[in-house]
């Protein structure tokens, strides 16, 4: 039985994840490059982890979700990293959303330190992971999918085998162009409706009648009309995304126009200074 959990990076999805475990009785130790968070959890009946490496020694699961860009190859590969501290036997799950290079090099190293690896990058928001709502794609050996499923039940409500190791951040890479695409495709309109007269609130009832109702639509779109941008999902996150499914289309020899030019504008919000601020933002960028 899975009961002595290691979990590493607690933003705005994974504390939220951690908090979920800690309700289904978990002993949990949790580990942040920020101090604040770990205090919250620890109040919450989690114990503090010094580094990663503390964090993933003598657990029977350790999860990691961090990006690409901020402490992943130092939390998993340095002196204090996961790799320097997980037991052999350990199952280690990768639910961040990385590089299919970062995440197979991952796996790799699992390999030689006799750890059992899944591949296996959560999908959703803070309301999500909040509510136990969040879409697991997961990737590698489904018979230690199934020793996982229940933990992952406490914040996950879709679990869905892909494939093997690498499919998860395969698949990842492509919900992140639709949800990416969807936002932009929102915000155009909202910009395009104002433009021609209407309210933000019309636009909406008039696409939750019909074929493109959405649940993003629905819920970001009435977010913009309050003009709350707070955090759900970062859009520095989502143009990090959305570079990574480029730079994997590159080596697929695919071109993806419209991916290219919807990246360019979450870019542009960055520079804009709305990189923490929710990805539904990108509607200022095009309000200029």
């Amino acid at each position: 039985m899975l009961k002595n959990i290691g979990f590493l990076g607690l933003g705005t999805v994974g504390r939220h994840m951690a908090t979920n475990l800690l309700k289904g009785n978990y002993a949990l130790s949790v580990y942040d490059s920020d101090p604040a968070v770990v205090a919250e959890l620890v109040r919450q009946g989690a114990s503090g982890a010094a580094s990663p490496r503390e964090v993933a020694k003598g657990k029977d699961l350790v999860i990691h979700i961090r990006p690409e860009k901020e402490r992943l190859r130092p939390d998993i590969y340095g002196p204090d990293g996961v790799f320097a501290g997980i037991d052999p036997g350990t199952i280690l799950v990768d639910m961040g959303t990385h590089s299919l290079e970062s995440t197979l090099e991952i796996a790799e190293e699992a390999a030689k330190h006799r750890v059992q690896f899944l591949d296996a990058p959560v999908w959703g928001t803070k309301e999500h992971a909040a509510n136990g709502l969040l879409t697991i794609l997961a990737g590698g050996d489904p018979t230690l999918l199934s020793r996982c499923r229940e933990l992952f039940s406490f914040f996950g409500l879709n679990i869905i085998h892909v494939g093997g190791i690498g499919d998860g951040t395969r698949m990842k890479f492509v919900v992140n162009l639709v949800q990416a695409e969807l936002m932009e495709a929102l915000s155009e309109s909202i910009v395009f409706g104002e433009k021609l007269g209407f309210s933000i609130a019309k636009i909406l009832e008039v696409f939750d009648s019909g074929g493109v109702a959405s649940p993003l639509f629905h819920a970001n779109g009435r977010a913009i009309a309050r003009g709350d941008f707070t955090r759900n999902l970062a859009l520095k996150y989502v143009h990090e995304q959305l570079e990574l499914v480029l730079d994997q289309a590159q080596k697929v020899g695919l071109d993806l126009p419209a991916a290219g030019v919807v990246c360019k504008n979450y870019e542009q919000g960055v520079r804009d200074g709305r990189g923490e601020e929710d990805f539904s933002a990108i509607v200022k960028v095009l309000r200029k």
